[in-house]
């Protein structure tokens, strides 16, 4: 599975990335600082699914989620962030994003998630 990541903290990337690609199933494909990069990138490099930070400069994750929707409908969306509760679940899925995961529950939750959305399911922990 080839695996976008777009957040604007380097360290959080590269630790995504090292969860991630534990698993020798998963390669990171690319890695974006903002938004607008994601969109870009998710566009030339079709990965199987983007992984977004919610709070980012240049674009948010919702604006870059919506946008990814419309040009690759068929690629899921996680965003992975720090903000939680029924009111961000709710926002996430109308933006067409297929999960989330906080920041705070990282390792297993990540992989969880990541495994849920490759059967086509959807990842919105209570």
């Amino acid at each position: 599975m080839r695996i976008l990541i777009a957040d604007d903290h380097e360290a959080i990337r590269k630790g995504v990335c090292s969860i991630l690609t534990s698993r020798g199933d998963i390669e990171i494909c690319a890695e974006a600082e903002n938004g607008q990069q994601a969109i870009e990138m998710a566009v030339e490099m079709k990965p199987d699914l983007v992984i977004l930070d919610i709070n980012m400069p240049v674009l948010g994750g919702f604006a870059a989620a919506v946008e990814i929707r419309r040009l690759l409908p068929g690629v899921p969306i996680l965003f992975f962030t720090m903000h939680t509760g029924a009111k961000f679940g709710e926002e996430a899925k109308k933006a067409g994003v297929q999960g989330i995961v906080a920041k705070e529950t990282a390792g297993q939750a990540l992989l969880e998630a990541v495994d849920a959305l490759r059967r086509s399911e959807q990842y919105f922990p209570a």
